[in-house]
This record gives structure tokens, sequence and C-alpha cells, in this order.
């Protein structure tokens, strides 16, 4: 059975080395999926300040076991390397996270953009510090059923709307009662957790080889 699904790689709040491994990891899962016989487009990549760097990218997954195949690499990832970025840093282990979402058109008979409202609103996170200053956070309400999904760890306030978009279809999906009240996740405290956990990949030196 046929499957389409978005698989969203972040830097989250990491520095240069985090949006390098964002990007090679994109291209990783690009190969991957391609000799898995999936169909695999780069919907939209955040450019990092650094050359060959990328704050998030989002592929979008299709086929038999696009799901399946997307699950082996969801949560945290690890690479492994001296920093490119600063020589002589002492910092080796750097973090991305990996999440799947579902694209919102496969829900569009339950989802109808003319039943959502989009908000701008200034995005916010600890201490004052990676805080985004400008109104690029999105908060997108499903008013038929008072859904509420959040989008914040994107610079982009268009791909803040995607993401937000598709967390609702995923809610809606599901069913998601419990959130109806506020659905708001912030990925910043996620990130945050992904540091701490296990990484369910792990790739190793500037190669980018995956450790067996």
């Amino acid at each position: 059975m046929s499957e389409h699904i978005w698989l969203q790689i972040t830097s989250g709040r990491g520095p240069a080395e985090c949006q390098l491994a964002v990007a090679k990891l994109a291209g990783v899962l690009e190969k991957e999926a391609r000799k898995a016989g999936l169909a695999c487009e780069v919907l939209d990549v955040v450019e990092g300040r650094e050359r060959g760097t990328a704050l998030s990218a989002l592929l979008s997954l299709d086929g038999e076991g696009a799901r399946a195949f997307a699950g082996r690499s969801r949560g945290s990832v690890l690479w492994i390397c001296p920093s490119p970025v600063r020589p002589g840093h002492k910092r080796k282990n750097w973090f991305v996270g990996v999440e799947m979402l579902t694209p919102p058109d496969s829900n569009a008979a339950e989802l109808r953009l003319a039943d959502v409202v989009f908000e701008a609103m200034r995005a916010s996170g600890p201490g004052g510090q990676h805080v985004n200053k400008t109104e690029s956070a999105v908060r997108a309400t499903h008013r038929p059923s008072g859904l509420v999904a959040t989008a914040r760890e994107e610079r982009s306030q268009a791909m803040n709307k995607k993401l937000a978009l598709a967390r609702l279809a995923v809610m809606q999906a599901e069913g998601a009662e419990v959130a109806k009240a506020d659905a708001e996740r912030d990925r910043w405290a996620h990130h945050d957790a992904l540091e701490r956990g296990r990484p369910v990949r792990i790739f190793e030196g500037p190669s980018f080889r995956e450790k067996r």
C-alpha cells in the first residue's frame, strides 16, 4: 500500500555543526529512500549562515513502506566529528532531530484550509537566547474542532505554517481530544531532550559514515 509522509530534519537551537549535519543527513536519507524504491522530494530547505549548512530540511516520501522507512530515523541522530567549522573546538558530538509528519493534503477531506485560521506570533525561548525576534512563529487553529497547533522552530514563517498545518492534520486524524485546549508543541524543549536521549542513528567523521 502506497504511503505519503513528510520527514522534517531540524538543527533546533544547535550551532553551525548541527546545521551541517542536517544538510548531510538530508542527502543520506534522500539516497536511502530512492534505494528503497521510494519517491523522495526535497520540499524545502532553510539555509544556515555557513555555506553548505541547513537549519532544517523537509522531505516528502511516497511509496510502499514510507512510514516504516522514516521510522528508522525518527528521533535523535548523532554525528561524531571534530568541528569542521571551528578547528580546535572541544565538542565532537552534534545532534539533530528527525520528525515524521502527515502531509496536510492527505487529510484534505477532514481538514480544509478554509477552516484554518493562522496567526503570526513572536517566538520565545528560555533565557532569551537564540530567540527569533521576528514574528515567524505560527499558530494554526481549526475552527470546527478547536484544535490548535503551533510551529516555532523554524526561522521561516512559510515553513512554520506548513509544519503547523501538518500537525493539525495529525491531530485531526488521531482524534486528539486532549489537544483541544492547547496543542502547542514546543520543539525547543524537544531538541534539548534529544541531546539527553539515546540517538537512533550515529554517523562519524567528515565523510558522515554510519556507525555499525
